[in-house]
């Protein structure tokens, strides 16, 4: 293509885009109109309102139980099954421990054999008291006798002095002073004799009291090894007693995996019944860190459960907290304890707890659905004055779930806009609705 060519082009085309924008002369441009966006507006209202928390729930069994075995064996009966009702104390199965019975009879002997031994210990203590008793009751009679010879003694010694100054005195012959000393040497003797038999009677009593002391710690270890064999045989009646598995409390069985001939043994990870106690239940929700402060006992609660369509909420009230909240989720746990007529609520069902959290006086607020939030999550509403709409910052509080605080930002009776699907810019006209 020649440049003369190009230059041809060039003039036609510019010529043809300006004619197709020329008006005719004496024609007015209309100008380009947008309709405003009709919507509908809300005003901060200042009132009281009552600060609720919704949150998802569960339903736990009051009481659960895993019931292992403590003692290995076969179970020789299974006696319950899955959903039977069984009171406190009642038998689940029973386990065959034979060797245990024969032990069991082992030690019956052996009981036997030490009550048997402390019987005769006992007997011999009262021997050896008996035999203290005649020992100082033979003392007490050589006692006696040595006062006796004490006293004849005396009265020899007397006369043989009264016998000898006589004599002195020449008047009695010498041989009466020899009858009177042969017969106070007599005593003399008799006195030796009944001295020597009170040291021995003393010996014998002191000998008898040992033996008796021997008898009594004899005794006290007759009674010791009783009470040793005693305490073994009720040992082992308390882990024969464990061979019959039983209910803890009033329950149903929720599970078991128990069947007869089974060979079980006291592994703790061997679960042949599980018990859960279900006419009264525990309801369990996790409450966010913003509410968690709110939760106390004694607050209202109302349960639904998506189980009971169309049913009126359950009326429960907050039975306990944690008091603190779990750190990896940030969440508080809130239990609600309730009766359970007719085990309606079952151990696993899904609901939802609405917790009132307390009254909030005087509150400024908004409608939840006229209150927006950025990607960052920060609030904001668009207010409308004379027409015009402008974006607006605000301070939210308290979230009822229905109606939002506005703590900063707005100020009473002012409009803003209702919930809209459209986003407004500053300065965009808008036509209220009444």
């Amino acid at each position: 293509m020649t440049h003369r060519f190009r230059s041809a082009t060039v003039f036609l085309t510019l010529t043809v885009m300006t004619a197709g924008c020329t008006k005719p002369s004496g024609q007015a441009v209309a100008p380009k109109t947008i309709a405003p966006v009709r919507v509908k507006t809300v005003s901060l209202t200042t009132s009281e309102s009552r600060r609720t928390t919704s949150q998802p729930a569960t339903v736990h069994a009051l009481h659960t139980a895993s019931i292992r075995p403590r003692v290995a064996g076969y179970l020789d009966q299974v006696l319950v099954d899955i959903g039977d009702v069984v009171e406190d104390g009642q038998p689940l199965a029973v386990i065959d421990v034979p060797e245990m019975k024969k032990q069991a009879a082992v030690l019956d002997a052996r009981v036997a054999q030490r009550q048997a031994m402390e019987t005769a210990a006992r007997a011999g203590v009262k021997l050896a008291s008996a035999n203290v008793e005649a020992t100082k009751a033979k003392l007490e009679q050589a006692r006696s006798e040595l006062q006796s010879v004490e006293a004849s003694l005396a009265a020899a010694t007397a006369e043989f002095k009264r016998t000898k100054d006589l004599v002195d005195r020449r008047s009695l012959e010498a041989r009466v002073l020899d009858e009177v000393r042969k017969k106070r040497d007599s005593e003399l003797a008799r006195q030796a004799a009944v001295t020597s038999a009170v040291t021995s009677a003393s010996a014998e009593v002191k000998v008898a009291a040992a033996r008796q002391s021997a008898a009594e710690a004899e005794l006290v270890t007759a009674i010791a090894e009783t009470k040793i064999a005693t305490s073994e045989r009720e040992e082992l009646d308390v882990h024969l007693g464990f061979a019959t598995l039983q209910a803890p409390f009033h329950g149903v069985v929720t599970m078991r995996h128990a069947e007869p001939g089974d060979l079980v043994g006291s592994d703790e990870s061997q679960v042949l019944f599980v018990i859960s106690q279900i006419d009264r239940v525990r309801v369990r929700t996790a409450i966010p860190e913003r509410d968690a402060a709110f939760v106390n006992r004694g607050d209202s609660v109302a349960l639904s459960f998506p189980s009971f369509p169309g049913q009126e909420a359950l009326a429960a009230s907050v039975t306990r907290t944690t008091s603190g909240l779990d750190p990896s989720t940030r969440m508080m746990t809130v239990e609600m304890e309730m009766d359970n007529p007719g085990s309606r609520l079952l151990p696993g069902m899904f609901g939802r707890a609405e917790i009132e959290l307390d009254v909030i006086d005087s509150m400024a607020a908004l409608p939840a659905r006229a209150v927006r939030f950025t990607e960052k999550g920060e609030p904001y509403v668009y207010v409308v004055a004379d027409g015009q709409v402008s974006r607006v910052d605000v301070v939210t509080g308290a979230d009822t779930g229905e109606v939002i605080q506005i703590v900063s930002g707005l100020n009473p009776g002012q409009s803003v806009i209702d919930a809209h699907l459209q986003r407004f810019q500053d300065g965009q006209k808008v036509n209220v609705l009444n």
